[in-house]
């Protein structure tokens, strides 16, 4: 997708998005060494996914039904992503 394009979609630009990733993946990373203990599913989206998802959940504010169901996650799901 070239530049522009990818701007229309999420409101930022490649770059942008992938530093917000960068960030996003440290924190994980700490996260999950915090619970390293704990167990649990793996995400049925990628990390990149959850970002993209968020960022269109707030430049077009649909429903969390209808930005779930573009990406197959459940409303109360998609809502624990975004926050």
């Amino acid at each position: 997708m070239k530049p522009e394009e990818f701007r229309r979609l999420p409101g930022v630009k490649p770059d942008t998005f992938t530093k917000m990733l960068c960030v996003l993946g440290v924190a994980e990373a700490k996260r999950k060494a915090a619970q390293a203990y704990r167990g649990g599913k793996k995400p049925k989206i990628t990390l990149a996914d959850q970002l993209m998802m968020t960022l269109c959940y707030l430049r077009e504010y649909r429903t969390q039904f209808h930005v779930g169901k573009s990406y197959g996650l459940h409303e109360t799901q998609c809502g624990r992503i975004i926050r």
